[in-house]
């Protein structure tokens, strides 16, 4: 089994900082003027209210209702935690409502309802029904899931979907088809056998019998076997209900000649004598978590002709719930759907099935560290497949329409799959194919302010992360009792602490320094202070010689100060090639700005020369570049010798026949808003720019401050680029979360 990339108190960190929970609420409509404070409450709330209460299907329209889903638990059944009750569920149900945001652009709350009592549940669930355009169930225990879902179901218009069940019984669904499809058998001939009668084994029966699968070959087992008609023991109607009429009576008896095999049990409950008695090509879906019923390895020593698939992350083929719910909500919630019916949940496992026979995108294969193509060890899409958004809601949405499901039908399919591409943040999806690269280059990081608890705890990060090996500047004794104060005592053992006193390679680094130095004012006195006592310089000297793979600093110095410190070791210089480029990522768009660390006031070759290394960043980020080269003028109006730099400076890039788009001189505005573009159609940019190239390192500086704290943006950098080797230097107001992804960056040799 994997081992965790983290610790308990990572986990209980990530909860509570920067404010505990995991998500907030934020307004969506201007309140800054009293006309705003009118418009949203009294009096102008007024006549929206009068619309909805003479025509109810308009509360789609002009409230939230469309896009909100509340995940309600009690829980009873709490991931594989047990009954830990409603408060102790609410960090999974948070998490829950997190996903659905990440991942399909749901809104979405969680609601812990602190009652055991089915008709309890369901009353308050009921009465909320006005506020929602859905309903997720999720961890609630057996029987009582069964009656709650089904009396919610019956009495509320809207749609209601136990996770633990159905979710399971998708994704299942959606790997069988191409199980199947692989060793050539048809759904309706093969004999399935599924152990686990809980909720999540009755409803994955329940939608493979639905859609093919023969009720006279699927034996259901349970801890006391099969499942079998005018058996009495450890029975309810809703096992009743797919009791087999057979003579078979025990898992071991049932698996022999079965074509597949659905765990939802318990660890080791498959023996490997068990998976050799199965027909040829078997199909075995272990998907007890955390440890299955028997392991690929175990499956594949008896069977090499297996297709097995787990709920592991850390295996092929994961039976991912994350793959259907997000997407099920997606496409009813934009139907204005009653119900989430069968059809809609067997449209999903078909969709789902298609796309990963497609040729799968390099970005999720640079996620995944290898090339993933449709075969037995592919058989479902990965959850962070970009493409699923687009696909998958718009399956669910034509099967709700289809069979009556839908209030308000999609007209324009084309425009509605064109709108659900533009829901998702890229930023996500960068960072995770930023940290992929780190992973599987394994750099050593040098970090050279081992006397901050921030740069410490990014430090443990980075290796407990997988990324790499981190190194840290400063003394013994002083680390250790900063690790203990951040409550990181194990990890005294974990970090290498580096230092001028335990280096062989002092001398070395001294005669490297004096040789760059003598003849800039520096003497030998001058060399040892440097090198032996200042870690900024230690560790640049460590990373020139080949000791360290990439360095990060600046999270207690300014970074002009840490930069010229750097400048002693490498030439990063305003001449030098040296540029920083800020990356700024805000409700779903990133742009790059630059230059925000070295040129003062550059010149048209230097603006020049920041446009390439920005587009070379954007390039490394996975982004097609677009620079804009910005000034307070547009395409020479209004007319300033200020701004003609940034006039000349495309036709600099001109004379260099560079392979990205660019533009420029102007404003913001053009640079970023397609409206405001529309007035220079002659523009070279094909969309909104997403390198920024401003006039002086001050407006750079201004900007992204700007945007940090007045936005509430995330800003990674400045990214030091275009010196020899990977330095990063992040910011003092930085926090760790931010310091590692600075690492990660300086190990993708992002410069």
């Amino acid at each position: 089994m994997a081992k965790p990339r983290f610790t308990r108190e990572d986990a209980l960190q990530f909860h509570m900082r920067p404010t505990p929970g995991k998500w907030e609420v934020q307004a969506t409509v201007p309140m800054a003027t009293q006309r705003d404070l009118s418009l949203a409450y009294s009096p102008g709330v007024a006549i929206p209210c009068e619309e909805i209460a003479a025509r109810p299907e308009t509360a789609y329209d002009y409230t939230n209702k469309g896009n909100l889903v509340a995940v309600i638990s009690n829980g009873t059944a709490v991931l594989g935690l047990g009954n830990l009750g409603a408060l102790g569920s609410k960090p999974v149900m948070e998490g829950k409502s997190v996903l659905f945001k990440r991942f399909a652009d749901v809104n979405s709350i969680d609601i812990e309802l602190d009652t055991e009592d089915p008709d309890a549940f369901c009353n308050a669930v009921r009465l909320m029904g006005p506020t929602f355009g859905g309903i997720n169930l999720e961890d609630i225990k057996a029987p009582e899931c069964f009656i709650i879902e089904q009396r919610l179901k019956e009495e509320m218009d809207i749609p209601v979907f136990h996770d633990d069940q159905h979710g399971t019984a998708v994704i299942c669904a959606a790997g069988l088809i191409n199980a199947l499809h692989l060793s050539g058998k048809k759904i309706e001939d093969v004999r399935i056998v599924l152990n686990g009668a809980g909720a999540a084994g009755i409803a994955c029966l329940e939608l493979l019998k639905s859609m093919g699968a023969s009720h006279d070959n699927c034996i259901m087992c349970d801890t006391k076997g099969v499942i079998y008609q005018g058996r009495t023991e450890g029975m309810n109607q809703w096992k009743s209900a797919h009791a087999a009429a057979t003579d078979l009576r025990t898992l071991e008896e049932a698996m022999k000649g079965a074509d597949v095999f659905l765990g939802v049990s318990a660890k080791g409950a498959v023996t490997p004598e068990m998976v050799a008695s199965m027909a040829d090509n078997p199909v075995i879906f272990a998907m007890a978590n955390p440890d299955p019923e028997i392991t690929p390895e175990d499956a594949h020593a008896v069977r090499v002709d297996a297709i097995v698939a787990t709920g592991r992350s850390d295996y092929p083929n994961q039976v991912n719930n994350v793959l259907g719910f997000l997407y099920l909500f997606r496409g009813a919630l934009d139907i204005h759907a009653r119900a989430i019916n069968d059809e809609m949940k067997i449209a999903c496992a078909r969709a789902l099935a298609l796309l990963a026979r497609e040729e799968v995108p390099d970005e999720v294969a640079l996620a995944y560290g290898r090339k993933l193509s449709f075969g037995r060890d592919y058989i479902i899409p990965t959850p962070f497949d970009p493409r699923l958004i687009h696909r998958i809601p718009p399956a669910v949405a034509k099967a709700g329409m289809a069979t009556g499901a839908a209030r308000r039908p999609i007209v324009d399919m084309e425009g509605y799959e064109a709108s659900l591409r533009a829901r998702m943040d890229p930023t996500a999806s960068i960072l995770r194919g930023i940290h992929a690269r780190a992973r599987a280059a394994q750099a050593t990081i040098v970090f050279a302010e081992g006397d901050d608890p921030r740069v410490l705890r990014a430090a443990v990060m980075y290796q407990r992360g997988g990324f790499g090996r981190a190194l840290v500047v400063g003394r013994e004794a002083d680390v250790k009792q900063k690790l203990e104060a951040e409550g990181l005592a194990d990890a005294v053992r974990e970090l290498r602490v580096v230092n001028a006193a335990n280096t062989e390679h002092l001398e070395t680094y001294k005669s490297f320094l004096y040789e760059r130095l003598q003849r800039k004012g520096v003497d030998q006195q001058d060399v040892h202070r440097l090198a032996a006592r200042d870690r900024h310089v230690f560790a640049a000297l460590m990373l020139a010689h080949g000791h360290a793979d990439g360095m990060v600093t600046g999270a207690t110095r300014k970074s002009a100060h840490a930069l010229e410190l750097i400048n002693h070791v490498f030439d990063a210089g305003p001449h030098d090639g040296a540029v920083g480029v800020s990356v700024v990522m805000h409700r779903g768009r990133i742009v790059l700005i630059a230059d925000t660390l070295v040129h003062e006031w550059p010149d048209e070759e230097d603006l020049a020369d920041i446009a390439e290394r920005g587009a070379a960043v954007a390039r490394h980020l996975g982004l097609t570049p677009r620079v804009a080269f910005l000034s307070f003028s547009t395409f020479g109006y209004p007319v300033s010798e200020r701004s003609e730099k940034m006039h000349r400076a495309p036709v600099v890039l001109d004379g260099r026949g560079v392979d990205f788009e660019y533009e420029g001189e102007m404003t913001v505005d053009v640079a970023l808003n397609p409206k405001a573009a529309e007035a220079y159609p002659f523009s070279r940019l094909t969309g909104p720019a997403n390198v920024l190239v401003v006039p002086a390192r001050h407006s750079a500086s201004i900007s992204t401050k700007l945007m940090q704290e007045m936005a509430g943006a995330t800003v990674i950098g400045p990214i030091l680029t275009g010196i020899d080797r990977p330095i990063q230097i992040c910011s003092t107001v930085s926090t760790a979360s931010d310091i590692l992804n600075m690492a990660v960056m300086a190990a993708c040799e992002i410069n």
